[in-house]
């Protein structure tokens, strides 16, 4: 589907949900695509990018540095390449725990910079997926937002992969009803505005309920090539 397609059939539901435009923010996941795909998808008018893969992600903005893009870490992050990531991501949607964070944290610090980052939730406990229950937020919230170096924008949240997207609208509800428990707690300094979740398959449900950062890969770019 073309760029102008998407965007079309997501302005028009957000009007109809009484939203605006600026709502919400497509993101392109460009991982394991190659650089072509990338700057035709730019030359197009697209400039928000998101990679899964550190060393990928980093090769990938030098060679396109001469593009105006603004790039996303969306994949799990290791303490060990915090180094790597921090202040060269507009925003990392994968903070999974809260050694993470402090990791992030404590670095962040160390160059005077101040990350922005999403808190992963894992609202299926799903044992492959890495993340927070809702519970566990809860309880470390406090502790979380006080961790100086980064700025938490909002939740994200991968739901378990289904045939049929209505499947997982429970848990994107739930993300957004996470997200409004958490600013009842206080949030102090973070927005905490930002709900990333949907992706090519279940994004106009992702939509209705709430989303205002939608991951889209395959719809936007075809199928990827497989890792080797």
């Amino acid at each position: 589907m073309s760029l102008e397609t998407v965007r079309e059939e997501c302005h028009e539901q957000l009007k109809q949900l009484g939203r605006t435009r600026e709502s919400l923010k497509l993101i392109a996941v460009s991982k394991l695509q190659p650089i072509e795909k990338i700057r035709r998808l730019h030359s197009a008018g697209h400039n928000i990018f998101a990679e899964n893969y550190v060393q990928e992600a980093l090769l990938k903005q030098d060679t396109l540095k001469d593009l105006d893009i603004e790039w996303h870490f969306i994949g799990t992050l290791q303490k060990n390449k915090v180094k790597m990531v921090v202040g060269k991501f507009v925003l990392v949607h994968s903070v999974d725990s809260f050694e993470l964070a402090r990791a992030i944290s404590n670095y962040a610090e160390k160059i005077k910079t101040t990350q922005k980052v999403l808190i992963q939730v894992n609202l299926a406990q799903e044992i492959t997926k890495g993340g927070f229950d809702g519970e566990s937020l809860l309880k470390v919230w406090s502790e979380i937002t006080a961790l100086p170096g980064i700025e938490i924008t909002g939740l994200m949240t991968m739901p378990p992969l289904t045939d049929d997207p209505e499947d997982v609208r429970p848990y994107f509800r739930q993300l957004r009803e996470l997200q409004t428990e958490l600013l009842k707690q206080g949030a102090g300094r973070h927005p905490l505005h930002e709900l990333s979740m949907g992706t090519s398959h279940d994004y106009h449900v992702a939509i209705e309920e709430g989303a205002t950062i939608v991951r889209l890969g395959t719809i936007l770019f075809g199928e990827r090539p497989r890792k080797n």
